[in-house]
């Protein structure tokens, strides 16, 4: 057995039994399931046939779900190309493949491993200079960009990092980019822990660039793993979801769906929800720093489930979208790791009303079973150029294709 084999094993041997350990002497301490767990921690996979999962998975009435690609190991972030087809991050392997249907079938017949040798690739996005199309790509300790010819799915030239300096030390190591319509690079960067004050300003933050990875920002602060975020095509205002802490228990404190505004602060780590002092870095406050956080931090515009872990998030934008779904965003819940009842796992619609109440409601669901076994983890959400909706699950390695009929 090779000798780094051997070292991961131990790793994770090792790993389990501290987890043991914390959920029998830590007050506030769970897991969910240690298969969930496991695929948290080293993207691994679910057992569960494919054909099985798409027949246990529902939709609204109108909607049809099928599998659009399998075999797609730790299958995280999408992106639709200009013509039509599909590009999905493989952390695990270090690579970005392009998917496509070829014969018409609405299943992917095609994966082909466009660029490798990447760390931790995540986030991707699309940005055209003049006759150059650039395909963005965030890895955990760095942005790069190669030219790609998409009549050909050829890249073109070397693959350049433009931002080579992102923290890259303890946990929650995605990034995620997205170009804004005013043109500058936005990037998510998580916190490096549970709950601390982090040393390094991009930690738990929002920042965006130029194009050509210039003129760093910090656009927005106290965002503890804000994996998601995206523009609303009514009013150009931009959410990202965020995840709360753990080790609080089951059902505090929520995860957030936030408004973002430049400079703005939204309470991490010493705030949680609405206004709720964390107990391990808020309360311990002097009184007037308590009422200076409280007055300067911004609250969420919506809440979800304690644990729940919202991820991604695509608003819709085809115009022959359903008239229900016209001011509406779909968010991810991988769901719960650490929660004596597992909860989330699965993609839910919020929707606005014309006053900005939101309100949300089931769009796939069924990848928690009653029997809280879990068969899949919804990870990210991309709308294809004909309305299809598309949707990762790193637990089974493929990608779901939803259409209204």
């Amino acid at each position: 057995m090779a000798k780094s084999l051997k070292v991961m094993i131990l790793g994770l041997l090792l790993t389990v039994l501290l987890l043991v350990a914390l959920t029998r002497h830590v007050p506030g301490f769970q897991i969910s399931s240690f298969p969930v767990l496991f695929n948290t921690l080293m993207g691994t996979g679910s057992p569960v046939e494919l054909e099985t999962i798409t027949d246990l998975l529902v939709t609204p009435k109108g909607f049809e779900l099928t599998l659009f690609a399998d075999n797609i190991p730790n299958a995280r972030f999408l992106k639709t190309t200009p013509t039509g087809q599909m590009l999905v991050s493989l952390p695990k392997t270090g690579t970005v493949y392009l998917l496509a249907d070829t014969n018409g079938t609405g299943k992917a017949d095609e994966h082909i491993p466009l660029i490798g040798g990447l760390n931790r690739p995540h986030g991707l996005d699309i940005h055209h200079d003049g006759e150059t199309s650039w395909l963005y790509i965030a890895e955990t300790n760095a942005v790069g960009r190669i030219a790609i010819d998409w009549s050909t799915a050829s890249t073109e030239g070397d693959y350049q990092r433009l931002i080579t300096n992102l923290p890259n030390t303890g946990g929650h190591w995605t990034r995620t980019i997205q170009f804004g319509t005013d043109g500058w690079l936005y990037l998510t960067v998580g916190s490096s822990c549970n709950v601390c004050e982090e040393a390094d300003p991009r930690r738990a933050a929002m920042m965006r660039y130029r194009p050509d990875g210039s003129g760093e920002q910090i656009y927005a602060t106290g965002l503890r793993n804000s994996v998601g975020f995206d523009w609303a095509p009514w009013d150009n205002s931009l959410y990202a979801t965020d995840n709360g802490r753990d080790m609080l228990g089951d059902d505090f404190p929520p995860c957030e769906l936030n408004r973002i505004k430049a400079g703005g602060f939204y309470g991490w780590p010493y705030i949680n929800g609405v206004g709720d002092l964390d107990p391990d870095l808020g309360k311990n406050k002097p009184a007037k720093d308590k009422a200076t956080l409280l007055a300067t931090s911004i609250s969420p515009v919506f809440g979800f489930r304690a644990h729940n872990a919202p991820l991604g998030m695509s608003f819709l934008n085809h115009p022959d979208r359903p008239d229900g779904y016209r001011r509406t965003a779909l968010v991810a819940l991988h769901g719960s790791w650490n929660r004596n009842e597992p909860d989330g796992y699965r993609v839910v619609a919020l929707h606005w009303d014309q006053q900005g109440k939101i309100t949300s409601e089931d769009f796939v669901s069924g990848f928690l079973r009653p029997d809280n076994d879990v068969t899949g983890r919804p990870v990210d959400i991309e709308e294809g150029m004909d309305g299809s909706i598309f949707i990762s699950d790193d637990y089974a390695g493929a990608i779901y294709r939803v259409r209204y009929n």
